[in-house]
């Protein structure tokens, strides 16, 4: 099992930054993937950005050239750095590991308002 804890949600202007970090403990050495999705109210849940063991990358058209996804050496922190936020980057945002299964955390809430 893997737990994933995300922290680091906030009310921000538009323009600003945030950086969401996601801590990974229980049995991360089978992960190969690590990603964030994020859902607003009344939509369906979608991917933001993924990052492989190899440092591949994978980002949803709506946020590249924005939002950076990164880990640290040992693997156990995905963190998402988030430029220029936008209204509509408003969500809940959630972090997922994946080695035959999916875990998710608890979402951290991201509110891109004036």
């Amino acid at each position: 099992q893997v737990q994933l804890v995300e922290s680091g949600g906030d009310l921000v202007q538009p323009g600003g930054s945030l950086r969401l970090s996601c801590a990974a403990s229980g049995r991360i050495f089978p992960i190969w993937l690590m990603g964030w999705y994020r859902q607003a109210p009344g939509n369906e849940r979608e991917l933001v950005a993924t990052i492989t063991r190899s440092d591949t990358t994978n980002y949803a058209d709506s946020v590249k050239g924005r939002f950076t996804i990164s880990t640290d050496n040992r693997w156990n922190t995905v963190y998402l750095q988030m430029n220029t936020l936008e209204p509509e980057d408003t969500a809940v945002y959630y972090c997922t590991a994946y080695d035959t299964q999916y875990y998710w955390g608890q979402g951290t809430q991201v509110t891109v308002s004036s």
